[in-house]
């Protein structure tokens, strides 16, 4: 059992090799959903959504913490998700969530630029030059949107186990090498693993939970217990209880302690 992310660049046939990964393992294949049940869940318009997780943060989301709020709720969902194993997930920043856990398979796939330009220009019937500064600029806005909100550049190859071109192989011999590559022992589901990503996960509810009062809060969760870290000017007994009050309102959560911290006005607002 594992959880396998794959990340890829639009027209890239990732859908394709997500979905013949999903349909030989029994796996959950999840992708756009999330967005939909984030926004049901957190009562957000999907359209919000949509956008914090393509569109690279403006000046103004940046002051307002518009798109880390939107992010959390997604975070959140996808979590939920993952910690019920033996999913597939295709999109943006899944490989992220998951880097510290064990027994999740990050696979990035690089398709053809020629293939790519060919089923842009048919899908949405536009000229070669007109695809190529679409590719060009969707390529652009995902490596902003990352380095802005996670300070990485998703074509980075040492954040996956597993770089494929889809230049020689086709999708279906993709599929084959994630599939085989799933089952080595290295990407099981351990007892120590199980527990971590049912702790990410929980921390990732809480932070959401709390994210409009405490956009920058450290959330951090350890069998039930919740741990949450907020730098403010003051002590604020006030803010530090109804944090934990809203905390301990999440399912799962057993207890939750708020701790305090000054911060100079270099560090920004918690």
């Amino acid at each position: 059992m594992a959880i396998i992310t794959i990340s890829r660049d639009s027209y890239s046939r990732g859908k394709e090799v997500a979905e013949q990964v999903a349909s030989r393992l029994g796996y959950q294949c999840i992708s756009r959903e999330i967005l939909l049940e984030a926004s049901e869940v957190f009562n957000i318009p999907e359209i919000k959504l949509y956008r914090a997780i393509h569109d690279a943060p403006s000046i103004l989301a940046r002051l307002t913490y518009g798109q880390e709020r939107y992010m959390a709720f997604i975070r959140a969902t996808i979590l939920d998700y993952m910690r019920k194993d033996n999913v597939v997930y295709h999109g943006l920043a899944g490989h992220f969530f998951v880097k510290d856990i064990p027994h999740a398979f990050r696979v990035r796939l690089i398709a053809n630029m020629e293939e790519r330009i060919r089923l842009e220009m048919e899908r949405e019937h536009i000229s070669r030059k007109e695809a190529v500064e679409l590719l060009k600029s969707d390529d652009e806005q995902r490596r902003k949107w990352s380095r802005s909100l996670y300070r990485i550049d998703t074509s980075d190859p040492s954040l996956y186990d597993m770089v494929i071109h889809l230049k020689k192989m086709s999708t279906a011999e993709a599929a084959d090498a994630i599939c085989h590559a799933a089952q080595l022992k290295c990407f099981q589901t351990t007892k120590e693993s199980q527990k971590a990503i049912n702790d990410l996960a929980l921390a990732a509810e809480v932070h959401a939970a709390i994210i409009e009062m405490a956009p920058h809060a450290a959330v951090t969760a350890d069998n039930g217990e919740v741990f949450i870290t907020v730098k403010s000017q003051l002590t604020d007994t006030d803010l530090a209880s109804q944090l934990a009050e809203m905390a301990e309102k999440v399912d799962g959560v057993k207890s939750a302690r708020v701790e305090m911290h000054p911060f100079s006005f270099h560090e920004g607002y918690a």
